[in-house]
């Protein structure tokens, strides 16, 4: 069977920005590896990604979960460290 584990070093991103895309997109964290999977060979896929962590972290943001808020910023920055293709295009 696969694993978790598995599905994340296919997909080449973190536990965390794969949460986030499950946050995002209101769907199971194994899905979001595939949906991971499937962006990061897409043209502007990285810039995707990134717009769903900047639109996880306003909706914390506005809901008050401050913390939240701090641990997706953390993500989004590893993410633009380890793919500074998603930096291509500017964000809202």
């Amino acid at each position: 069977m696969i694993s978790l584990e598995d599905c994340l070093g296919m997909c080449g991103l973190t536990e965390e920005e794969v949460l986030a895309i499950a946050e995002h997109e209101h769907i199971p964290e194994i899905a979001a590896t595939g949906l991971a999977e499937y962006l990061m060979h897409q043209k502007c896929g990285a810039e995707r990604i990134r717009d769903m962590i900047l639109d996880d972290i306003r909706e914390a943001k506005s809901s008050g979960r401050m913390q939240h808020v701090r641990e997706l910023s953390s993500v989004l920055r590893h993410f633009l460290e380890t793919h500074p293709e998603a930096m291509s295009a500017k964000a809202d």
